[in-house]
């Protein structure tokens, strides 16, 4: 079950937390990087966030927030700013269902999402959903990313 999160209720926004925390640790280790910026955002940045918030619940334990996707949804582009899986609930094809919910939902005609260059398993998972890698830069933080398109 897909559903959109109130991120500025505290309790929500803890739970987003918990997500992001959970599996930008694994992320971190993957890349290789001790300070990965996505783990230094707080509850507060949640609450406050300008974005869109999914989440996905497992049917058989649906308090049980599995999964997150952060957008922006702005003239017809969506950006998906992040897409985490808590590391319990790996490899059952969550990530590419919440794709598949956003392709369905939204009426854009480009979505664009980043990730590190050496994050293998994202890049074959917007791979396998229809984005190409567009171009690759190194931001100040030093962690090279890589920028995809479905166009």
């Amino acid at each position: 079950m897909i559903d959109k999160l109130e991120h500025t209720q505290t309790a929500v926004a803890r739970r987003i937390y918990q997500v992001f925390q959970s599996s930008y640790k694994i992320e971190a280790a993957l890349i290789g990087v001790t300070d990965f910026p996505p783990l230094s955002r707080t509850v507060s940045d949640i609450e406050q966030a300008h974005t869109q918030f999914y989440g996905f619940y497992e049917h058989e334990h649906e308090h049980e927030l599995a999964a997150v996707v952060e957008i922006t949804y702005r003239e017809s582009v969506l950006h998906i700013n992040s897409l985490t899986v808590s590391p319990d609930h790996f490899r059952k094809g969550i990530a590419g269902k919440l794709l598949a919910f956003l392709f369905d939902t939204f009426d854009f005609h480009q979505a664009i999402v980043e990730t590190a260059v050496v994050n293998t398993p994202a890049i074959e998972l917007y791979k396998k959903a229809g984005f190409v890698e567009v171009k690759q830069y190194t931001p100040s933080h030093g962690i090279p990313k890589t920028v995809m398109s479905t166009q």
